[in-house]
């Protein structure tokens, strides 16, 4: 696929004085990217009018000199492009601390901070994620020059049709007006394609930082005392969580989370929730006993994933009531047949679980863009626009529906719609508090991992429990260390790897040690190739060490 031509794929830098266009350019190059170096700002804007991927400035530069016509080529760059800037700045220098900086970042738009001196490594990764971005640029531009072509064939053919059928108006009526839902219906796919595509994508690389960051603050805790140290560490612990959770949310809204479905009793799931539920809306809002069917069927569903809908739903709910409004959860059986089915859901048996509110409800425009991702009504930094999407994303993808009916300042019930489960529940066992060690003190485990910083917080996790651990950054450099051990008892590999991938190294570590068990760690980049592997095979990043003792017991006894 294109993405713009050689040109679209350089990197400039402008840094006059100094070495620091020198050394950039040599270290780019080392790695493959095309780098050339501007002299000035002028120079630099003609370069970019010709063609690039992003630029590397020092911040002296965008400083004193006169940027008008680069604001005004950034202001005038079409829909698609966000065209990124990296700034060298000074030590010390960082956006908090430098109103300069925050002006830059206002007139650049698309603008990352690197201080210098810069770590060639850094500079590197921060030079590759803005390709990565540039590129999906390129490729949204190519999405919609494709969507335009559609459009223009199909305004062509309806033109055509509609001179040759000026007797049959109402029927040519008809035909537009399911044009017009299968081109929503086509558009809301492709944004839900695009931003699934780029999630999952950012998803890999965020999730590698969460790991990093819950290893270390792990590390940490375990020879700690200090009551505010442990406090601090847990509130870093606790949004990195957080992140993993939105991160998850972004996924499933995407339809790129892979689910792990199984009978489950709603009625079960809505009880022991209630201290949750309460304890996260608080008391300005009355929660009704909730209204559930005695004799409900179970539901096939992820169970993790229904607690955050229903969570979430909650605390929508609450946003959309005064003090002293009341919300109300209801379960019930549902054999839906020809009419009446939210998203035309095949005729059948579900089951529904519904969240009420006595709030201000919706106004037309505002339910006709409900499941949109990242549409919210809320005042900024209150809402993410997340919530209904991931409700939306959820239900489809386990085989279901939402239906959401509302009126103005009388209220909502959003209704989910949930397959019929052939099976009973089955109840969870309580997870150990404790680690699962290694069984035998020699047991040698091989950790394949490309980012450095994950591979050794991994391999802290494997020593600390007991395990003799051997460490590779790529595929050809662990199928080099097998030639050098014998004894390889378990293997541990990075699914998402630059060369050989982990599912590529496993079929050629399974014919070279064929008894050895493998387990996979993602960070959700390649979820639909892990469609095959079973879950007991896979831990996904950002795991505990808790996590992983288990998991690496399940592939063991396997």
């Amino acid at each position: 696929m294109s993405r713009g031509g050689e040109l679209s794929e350089r990197a400039l830098i402008l840094a006059p004085t100094g070495r620091d266009a020198v050394v950039a350019a040599q270290i780019l190059t080392e790695v493959g990217t095309v780098a050339q170096v501007c002299d000035t700002v002028d120079d630099l804007l003609a370069r970019m009018i010709e063609g690039a991927a992003l630029a590397v400035v020092v911040e002296e530069v965008l400083i004193n000199g006169d940027l008008n016509a680069l604001s005004a080529w950034i202001e005038a760059q079409p829909s698609w492009s966000d065209f990124p800037f990296l700034v060298l700045n000074r030590r010390g220098g960082s956006v908090e601390r430098n109103p300069a900086a925050r002006r830059l970042s206002v007139t650049l738009g698309n603008v990352s901070f690197l201080e210098r001196p810069f770590h060639p490594t850094t500079l590197v990764s921060a030079v590759d994620t803005a390709l990565r971005g540039r590129r999906r640029q390129y490729e949204a531009r190519e999405r919609i020059a494709e969507i335009q072509r559609a459009e223009a064939l199909l305004e062509r053919r309806v033109a055509d049709r509609t001179a040759q059928l000026q007797a049959a108006n109402r029927e040519l009526a008809a035909q537009i007006v399911e044009r017009e839902k299968a081109e929503t219906a086509l558009r809301q796919a492709q944004r839900l394609e695009a931003v699934g595509q780029l999630t999952s994508g950012v998803a890999h690389d965020f999730n590698n930082l969460l790991t990093v960051v819950l290893g270390n603050v792990d590390q940490l805790r375990k020879n700690e005392t200090d009551p505010k140290v442990l406090r601090r560490l847990d509130m870093m612990r606790e949004a990195s969580q957080r992140g993993a959770r939105l991160t998850a949310q972004m996924l499933a809204f995407s339809r790129r989370q892979k689910l792990e479905p199984r009978a489950v009793d709603l009625n079960e799931t809505v009880r022991s929730m209630g201290d949750m539920l309460q304890s996260a809306i608080g008391g300005s809002v009355h929660i009704e006993p909730p209204q559930l069917a005695y004799d409900l069927w179970p539901a096939m569903i992820d169970p993790t994933q229904i607690e955050l809908v229903i969570l979430n739903l909650a605390i929508n709910a609450r946003d959309a009531m005064e003090v002293g409004g009341s919300l109300t959860i209801r379960t019930e059986n549902a054999r839906l047949d020809a009419s009446g089915r939210p998203d035309e859901l095949p005729p059948g048996d579900y089951v529904v679980v519904a969240v009420s509110d006595t709030g201000s409800g919706m106004t037309d425009e505002v339910l006709s863009r409900a499941f949109e991702p990242f549409f919210t009504t809320k005042e900024v930094g209150k809402g993410s626009g997340l919530g209904l999407s991931q409700v939306f994303g959820l239900a489809k993808q386990s085989g279901g529906g939402v239906s959401i009916d509302t009126e103005v300042d009388k209220g909502t019930t959003i209704r989910i719609v949930l397959p019929r489960a052939d099976a009973a529940p089955t109840q969870d066992r309580e997870p150990s508090g404790e680690l699962l060690a290694a069984r035998d003190a020699g047991m040698v485990v091989l950790v394949v991992d490309d980012d450095e910083a994950v591979r050794t917080v991994t391999a802290g996790y494997l020593s600390d429990l007991g395990y003799d651990v051997i460490e590779a950054d790529s595929g050809g450099a662990a199928l080099e260390t097998l030639e050098h051990h014998d004894r390889i008892d378990a293997m541990v590999l990075d699914f998402a790897m630059p060369g050989m991938n982990g599912g590529e190294l496993a079929r050629e570590l399974r014919v070279r040690r064929p008894g050895a068990p493998i387990l996979f760690a993602t960070g959700y980049a390649d979820a639909e190739a892990l469609t095959d592997v079973g879950e007991d095979m896979i831990v996904r990043k950002p795991f505990t060490q808790a996590e992983l003792a288990r998991k690496l017991s399940r592939t063991l006894a396997a």
